[in-house]
C-alpha cells in the first residue's frame, strides 16, 4: 500500500493511499478508523477524491464513529 497524502480538514485524520488499482481513504479518530475503497477507474484522480469527500460526507463519518464508540463502551460494560 503506497501513502498518497494527508487530506486536510476539520473533522478527523483522513490519509489517501493507493493499492491494486484502488484509491483508500482512512479515517482516523482517537482509537477508530474507517477505511472506504474507491476504483482507480471510478475517478479522475486524487482532485476528485478530495471533491467527493464534502462536508456532508465527513459529518456523516463523525456520526459512524460516535456511534463506534458508543457500541464499544457498550459491551465494555457488559465485561464489568
Amino acid at each position: 500500500m503506497r501513502y498518497v497524502k494527508d487530506i486536510p480538514n476539520d473533522y478527523c485524520k483522513t490519509s489517501l493511499y493507493s493499492f491494486n488499482n484502488k484509491f483508500i481513504i482512512k479515517f482516523e479518530a482517537g482509537m477508530y478508523e474507517q477505511i472506504y475503497k474507491v476504483s482507480e477507474l471510478d475517478v479522475s484522480g486524487e482532485e476528485d477524491i478530495e471533491e467527493m469527500l464534502g462536508d456532508t460526507f465527513y459529518l456523516k463519518v463523525v456520526n459512524r464513529f460516535k456511534e463506534m464508540q458508543d457500541d464499544f463502551e457498550m459491551i465494555i460494560d457488559v465485561i464489568d
